[in-house]
């Protein structure tokens, strides 16, 4: 008589019994997961699994003293384990791990003690898939190694909350070194990964999640700002769900950053838009008003517009200053790129207006513009002229970029033209 038990006869009990306890979630979720682990479709499994974690406003609910996401994690997920891809299995441990922190499931908030018991659920699985690399799965358990550590730092900062500009239990400074030495260990063995898979992007998200947020916490704002960009180049579009208040953040950020000018990185981005319509609208439109230097614009805005919201933001206040001089740099750059490259020789006369500066200031600007490597060139202090020769690479917004099209059009006939004279007067060349 043979003894073998199946080991995915207690996972298809479970979702019998939540199948029975949840009949909304029967049929969509419960009964199929069911049926892939009888039949033994473990990628099909996987996918029905991430998207019943990730429609947690659905999924998640109590059950006694647990939840449906740790019930499902115990007794389907473990039971299973060895059979999921280590990445895959990472990342629903992860959504298992953060979700048992929600507010849904947490009625007074998730305290130390559930945070902690979510990072060792994290760093138990992180040591199992250690313990079982191997040289066979080493690239497969190696993105899962990444992302799980990435995870647990996360929790370290966020208490499973991420972004929270009033977290009930900021991270300790022991706890921020921590996170630090982890995320310049990831960072290196990233810079060593050369793969654009969708699994690679995953991870690369997760750390640069983790970095903006350690920057969020300790600064500087050009930090977290570079570190918010590469996490929007790698996540999906919704995969943040608290994208509100990152818009904000990075508006912040690239209007108080220092060394921060290359704005249309952002100001497009449909996470920095989703800010429409909402009462923080004013931070998208101060700053598309800087990206594209218009200092009339931006000064009615700064003054007057948004002046009271403004005066209660202590970011944009303490650094006005800063602020200031970017607007009046971008304006200068603006103005060279509205310029033919044949004609960008400027007059101090010209730069004072359109930057609405005294005369006598524009040559400490262009100096200033210089020094931060916004463009390069020539100054002529006896003629009080400036001849520029190159400007910085940015991301052109849809208006620059019908201006830089209508160009290449005027471009094209000059040639056309320059061919014709050609044709006619050295027509030895043409044949």
């Amino acid at each position: 008589m043979s003894s073998y038990v199946d080991p995915t006869s207690g996972s298809v009990v479970h979702c019998e019994a939540m199948a029975n306890e949840f009949p909304d979630l029967a049929e969509t979720y419960y009964e199929k997961i069911a049926q892939y682990c009888q039949q033994k479709l473990w990628h099909q499994l996987t996918l029905l699994l991430l998207e019943f974690l990730n429609n947690k406003d659905a999924t998640l609910k109590t059950t006694g003293s647990s939840n449906t996401f740790i019930q499902l994690y115990e007794d389907v997920v473990q039971a299973v384990s060895s059979k999921l891809q280590p990445l895959a299995l990472a990342r629903i441990a992860s959504a298992v791990a953060i979700g048992t922190l929600d507010k849904s499931v947490q009625a007074a908030g998730a305290g130390i003690a559930e945070v902690e018991a979510s990072k060792a659920m994290l760093q138990s699985l992180l040591e199992s898939i250690e313990a079982d690399q191997t040289k066979a799965n080493q690239a497969a358990s190696f993105p899962a190694q990444l992302f799980l550590q990435s995870k647990i730092s996360l929790l370290t900062l966020t208490q499973g909350q991420p972004l929270d500009p009033s977290p009930a239990f900021p991270p300790s400074k022991g706890d921020l070194a921590t996170v630090y030495s982890k995320m310049k260990e990831s960072a290196s063995l990233l810079d060593q990964w050369s793969s654009d898979t969708p699994e690679a992007a995953i991870v690369h998200a997760t750390h640069y999640e983790t970095s903006m947020t350690y920057y969020k916490i300790v600064g500087p704002p050009e930090a977290f700002y570079e570190q918010g960009v590469s996490f929007l180049n790698y996540a999906s579009e919704n995969s943040a769900p608290y994208q509100h208040q990152l818009a904000v953040d990075l508006c912040l950020a690239a209007l108080t950053g220092e060394g921060v000018y290359n704005l249309g990185q952002v100001v497009t981005n449909p996470v920095l838009l989703s800010l429409r319509g909402t009462p923080d609208e004013w931070l998208l439109t101060l700053l598309e008003s800087c990206s594209k230097g218009s200092v009339s614009e931006f000064r009615k805005l700064v003054q007057t517009t948004y002046a009271s919201q403004i005066a209660a933001q202590p970011a944009l206040t303490n650094r006005a200053q800063a602020i200031q001089e970017k607007m009046t740099l971008l304006a200068l750059v603006q103005m060279v790129f509205e310029r033919p490259a044949s004609e960008r020789t400027l007059k101090f006369t010209d730069i004072a207006q359109r930057l609405d500066v005294p005369a006598e200031q524009v040559e400490w600007i262009l100096m200033r513009a210089f020094s931060v490597k916004l463009m390069e060139g020539s100054m002529d202090q006896v003629d009080e002229t400036v001849h520029v020769t190159w400007v910085m690479p940015r991301v052109l917004s849809p208006d620059q970029m019908k201006e830089l099209s209508g160009r290449f059009g005027e471009w094209a006939v000059k040639v056309d033209n320059a061919k014709d004279y050609m044709r006619e007067e050295c027509p030895a060349l043409t044949t």
